[in-house]
């Protein structure tokens, strides 16, 4: 205790003073952070229980000011909390709110609420509503009842031809699966032509037995959801979708067995891409039987829900798991994506309660891997841990079943009728033969193809055929548009190629025995005919997806089969490792990126950089193999100019010979659905004069390159390496019977070059400017009258 200050002396008040300091000077840190720690408790404490006042946001730049200009007026954004087992519902909620013990973790966003359509904060403009049917059709059937619901509709929501002002919808949009860039569509919703417009998405899917535009389409969505690079609900933003399935009992009779399957697998990948909206449940028909009153159905209730729509900007509360996308899909799987599975490890005495291959925690992975390294007797076991980081929280079981490979073209396939419907002879599962009508003008004397022209080969002794009908892009200019198979990877049947090259002679061979009576077949040509000499690998698809492709062509050379190999320039590890071929083609249809997506429209991603790297392969053999550059020009597409484009990649791959052709307008529908009429066709000279620019293209760059022969008869004209130019004369033939005996000694991988099997000069009548048609032969006109000669 201090002494009384009031009586205290001056000396004494000193002391107090001195002893005071010295007491601070001891002990001020622990002062300073005791009152520090106290200042925080009741700040925290004050924090805690006095209501926070609103603070006021001062606007942005790009936020409007209420009428009177003042910044107060701006609204505060509201975080709104969306429930998992809620479809499309938003409730905006207070921090301070708590959550029901059962609802579990809610996502929460922090988007500035709607407030409807048409509200001030939309600038008082009403939104419109932007609906996109997609489809998929092989044989046209869905595309005309896409067509027709479409149109009706558009009638039932008052938008048929043209916007109304009174009304919200847009003129409903078609668009087919087959022609669309899925990216613009499927990874985020397209931007649309107003900021005041939404879109809301329809489908209406069949389903093949057979690889179709579905397989690709539904393979990019659940790529898509699996990227953890996008958004796990990239296309919430849309308003909502529906899918309606058609399918045919007769094929299969149980849902389980694929009636409508590709329609429940697109409902199950958009529910997870737009985060459970599935405005309506998935409807299924069978067209032969229903079909007609479930999309009735369908249609009906689709219609309330975007009456809905209009009038309230929501799809409603719905029912409890409603837009779950496991409705769709199996009922036991898990929602989890992320969770990680491992198989085939036994648990021992320790981990009674676990089911046995099963994860409770991350660091189970390490007690399973020691258990896994120790099996009874103490030995440490060989086998590698199984782990599977991309399940989909399958069962065990399902992941365990055995998964059966399908045929590429089975019979009862709608692919097959309609490939054997256009003269096909399917070989085996996947692999086809046809009669070309070049052979058929030549058994007649009425003129050869180009080839023969350029190359010396007899078109009534070519056999036209390919061990895959499969391909990896959908040229727009394809004979065969939307009726072979698609695919980037090959998961189906593979036939042995003795199989097929005995299936292709056979039915090539049945096919020219048909000409027999046809009038005017010359009975020397026939004779030569039933001895094929040389094979074009050309028909459709992609020869070179083939995994045993070099086993088949060693087969076709074994017999002095001449091989003309024709790839798209998407499988740069197939075209690394094929063995030598007669002639190696490949399409160049672009001269760049754009172009190339347009016009080929490809299924890989990545398909500019394996184009690129096709050519530099193509630049490695030149020395090696007779390489051709295949430019088919198609007015509109990739004409106009586009020749210093091409210039640039005869640089870069250097090819032995330069094809130029113009597009065969096939004239069927699914040519008119792709974009392409005859106004795409072009004329002779404007090919002529695409090649004169081409050439002049590739001189500037110092490439040794010149118009050798033309096929005006087929629209096609040929542009050669100097290589090929002896003496001052262009010797593009083939010297086939050198190639072969080259081939007999030097093997399939043997070390020749193009120049060591070059043939005699080109004939006079086939070089620039004669017109390349073979005099042995007579012109004729449509009607098979003879043309006179000028």
């Amino acid at each position: 205790m201090f002494p009384d200050s009031r009586g205290a002396s001056p000396s004494m008040m000193a002391e107090i003073a001195h002893y005071a300091l010295e007491l601070w000077h001891e002990h001020r840190i622990p002062i300073i952070l005791s009152t520090l720690f106290v200042l925080s408790l009741l700040r925290i404490y004050l924090h805690s229980t006095q209501q926070r006042e609103d603070l006021r946001v001062l606007p942005k730049a790009y936020e409007k000011l209420s009428q009177n200009g003042s910044a107060g007026a701006v609204e505060k954004p509201k975080v709104v909390v969306k429930d998992d087992d809620s479809e499309g519902s938003e409730s905006p909620r207070t921090g301070n709110e708590k959550r029901g013990a059962k609802q579990g973790p809610r996502r929460i966003k922090g988007d500035i609420s709607k407030k409807g359509r048409g509200s001030a904060d939309s600038g008082g403009d009403e939104r419109k509503i932007q609906v996109l049917v997609f489809y998929s059709s092989l044989t046209a059937s869905t595309e005309k009842v896409t067509q027709t619901f479409t149109q009706e509709l558009a009638a039932s929501l008052g938008c048929t031809t043209e916007e109304k002002p009174d009304s919200k919808f847009l003129p409903p949009r078609v668009l087919d699966l087959a022609e669309i860039d899925l990216d613009e569509y499927f990874i985020t919703p397209p931007k649309p032509e107003t900021e005041q417009t939404d879109l809301f998405y329809l489908f209406i899917i069949p389903s093949y037995n057979i690889d179709s535009i579905n397989d690709t389409f539904l393979e990019h969505l659940q790529e898509t959801h699996h990227d953890f690079r996008i958004d796990t609900s990239p296309l919430a933003p849309i308003l909502g979708y529906s899918v309606f399935g058609l399918g045919d009992r007769e094929g299969w009779p149980t849902e389980e067995e694929g009636f409508c399957v590709q329609a429940k697998e697109a409902d199950k990948w958009m529910a997870k891409l737009s985060g459970r909206k599935r405005a309506y449940p998935l409807g299924m028909g069978d067209w032969k039987r229903d079909g007609k009153e479930r999309l009735l159905e369908w249609t009906t209730g689709l219609t309330e829900v975007l009456r809905q729509l209009e009038q309230t900007g929501a799809l409603g509360e719905g029912v409890p798991g409603s837009g779950d996308p496991l409705e769709s899909d199996d009922e036991e799987e898990a929602e989890d994506d992320g969770e990680v599975v491992v198989e085939e490890v036994s648990v021992s005495k320790g981990t009674k309660g676990r089911s046995p291959g099963s994860l409770e925690d991350v660091e189970d992975i390490g007690r399973i891997m020691e258990l896994s390294q120790a099996d009874g007797s103490g030995k440490t076991s060989m086998a590698p841990l199984a782990v599977d980081f991309t399940t989909e929280g399958k069962p065990a079981a399902k992941k365990a079943a055995t998964v059966t490979v399908k045929e590429m073209v089975p019979k009862s396939s709608p692919t097959y009728a309609a490939l054997t419907k256009q003269g096909y002879s399917i070989v085996g599962s996947h692999s086809g033969v046809k009669i070309c009508r070049w052979t058929k003008s030549a058994l007649r004397g009425r003129g050869s193809c180009y080839k023969y022209s350029f190359y010396g080969i007899n078109s009534h002794q070519c056999m036209e055929s390919t061990p895959s009908l499969s391909c990896s892009n959908k040229c727009v200019f394809c004979w065969r548009h939307g009726t072979n198979p698609v695919g980037t990877t090959w998961r189906w049947v593979v036939d042995p190629p003795q199989l097929i090259f005995d299936g292709v002679k056979e039915n090539h061979y049945k096919k020219i025995k048909m000409m027999r009576g046809v009038p005017g077949v010359r009975a020397e040509r026939f004779a030569e005919a039933m001895r094929v000499r040389h094979c074009a690998l050309s028909l459709v698809g992609e020869p070179i997806f083939y995994p045993h492709i070099n086993e088949f062509l060693g087969m076709l050379h074994g017999e002095r089969i001449s091989s003309f190999l024709v790839c798209n320039a998407q499988h740069p590890d197939q075209l690394a490792a094929l063995q030598h071929v007669t002639q190696l083609y490949v399409s160049i249809d672009a001269s760049n990126r754009e172009s190339l997506r347009r016009i080929d429209r490809p299924l890989h991603r990545d398909f500019w950089e394996r184009f690129q790297r096709c050519l530099d392969i193509l630049r490695e053999r030149r020395f090696r193999q007779r390489t051709v550059f295949r430019l088919t020009l198609v007015k509109g597409f990739n004409i106009e100019d586009e020749a210093e484009g091409y210039a640039d990649l005869v640089e870069r791959g250097l090819p032995c010979f330069v094809e130029v052709k113009g597009v065969t307008y096939c004239g069927t529908s699914t040519s008119s659905n792709a974009g392409l009429t005859m106004a795409n066709v072009p004329f002779y000279q404007e090919v002529c004069d695409f090649v004169v620019a081409l050439e002049k293209a590739l001189l500037k760059r110092g490439l040794q390159y010149g118009i050798a022969a033309e096929h005006a008869h087929s629209c096609c004209i040929l542009l050669a390496s100097e290589r090929f130019r002896v003496d001052g004369k262009w010797h593009t033939l083939i010297d086939y019977d050198k190639f072969f005996q080259l081939l007999e000694e030097k093997g399939p991988d043997g070390d020749f070059t193009p120049e060591d099997y070059m043939g005699p000069p080109t004939p006079e009548w086939a070089t620039w400017g004669n017109g390349g048609f073979d005099p042995r032969d007579q012109r004729v006109d449509r009607r098979g009258r003879p043309i006179e000669a000028a």
